[in-house]
């Protein structure tokens, strides 16, 4: 996304106004949409403000999150007097499970590194903070949220976080992967190459506040990481070999 943006923006930006606008010309057979956004939308704000709340000026500075936060206006916009539109925009920390195929994303590379006894490249030193939440969980918020706003519309053009509220450093998803599968000596090297490593593009400490789902749907996580980790591990070792 930061070395050829063009692609994200036409994704993310044209994607989301030319689907609301169809969902604009049938809105009679449309009762409820859900726009799945992202943290990144937040940008980077200094640790001591975290966690990010949904009431948070948007910050955003990369294109992934310029793109993000785009939608979430057009979203707002469509949802508005104007339109109309019965919409919810969701932003969720960094979502892991079974059937995730971009090997980029850090937990789905870690464990091909694990299974297939690859070499793991870090982007970083492993002191970036994030929050990861099972995709269990995630799918049991979009069917909340899509039946509560389908049975009233009072919720249209809220924005609702989602998360653990247990952020962890990078270094210590590794860790817990690969001393899950006694990897230590694999550990030992990964550590020693992420010690020197500097981090780019990416923003240092991200978490949210999730306290507004809960106080209106009672909503909380389901899964623990491990639990998590435990699942999506089985899933990955019959996919990969």
């Amino acid at each position: 996304a930061n070395l050829k943006p063009f692609s994200t923006y036409e994704t993310n930006i044209r994607g989301t106004y030319t689907l609301l606008d169809s969902i604009n010309s049938n809105k009679k057979n449309i009762k409820s949409v859900l726009v799945a956004s992202s943290d990144k939308v937040y940008g980077n704000y200094p640790k001591k403000y975290l966690p990010y709340k949904e009431d948070y000026k948007l910050k955003a500075t990369y294109p992934y999150e310029v793109s993000k936060a785009s939608c979430d206006m057009i979203s707002k916009s469509f949802s508005g007097e104007l339109f109309n539109l019965p919409i919810i925009i969701t932003r969720f920390t960094n979502i892991f499970g079974p059937g995730q195929l971009n090997f980029s994303a850090l937990i789905p590379d870690i464990i091909k590194t694990v299974i297939l006894n690859k070499t793991f490249t870090p982007r970083g030193d492993g002191t970036a903070i994030r929050d990861f939440i099972y995709v269990k969980d995630i799918v049991s918020i979009y069917l909340l949220l899509s039946e509560k706003l389908y049975k009233n519309k009072k919720f249209s053009g809220e924005i609702f976080n989602a998360g653990t509220n247990k952020p962890i450093t990078v270094k210590k998803v590794i860790e817990r992967i690969l001393i899950r599968n006694n990897k230590k000596k694999e550990l030992k090297k990964i550590l020693k190459l992420i010690k020197e490593k500097k981090t780019k593009g990416e923003i240092s400490f991200q978490f949210m506040d999730c306290k507004k789902i809960n106080k209106y749907f009672k909503w909380k996580p389901h899964y623990s990481f491990d639990k998590g980790i435990k699942e999506t591990l089985n899933w990955y070792t019959k996919y990969l070999k």
